[in-house]
């Protein structure tokens, strides 16, 4: 699997965002990073 094609600024701010260390989130699969991503949603609506 090829890491995700992600500019360094969006990596740096996604990977503070998910408190995840940025190596991993280079090499997270994409369907993860949506779930990951739609839960951060959901918190930020409660």
């Amino acid at each position: 699997m090829k890491p995700l094609q992600l500019s360094p600024e969006t990596a740096i701010k996604l990977a503070e965002k998910l408190n995840v260390k940025l190596e991993q989130l280079m090499h997270m699969p994409q369907h993860i990073l949506i779930q990951k991503l739609m839960l951060l949603d959901d918190d930020k609506k409660e």
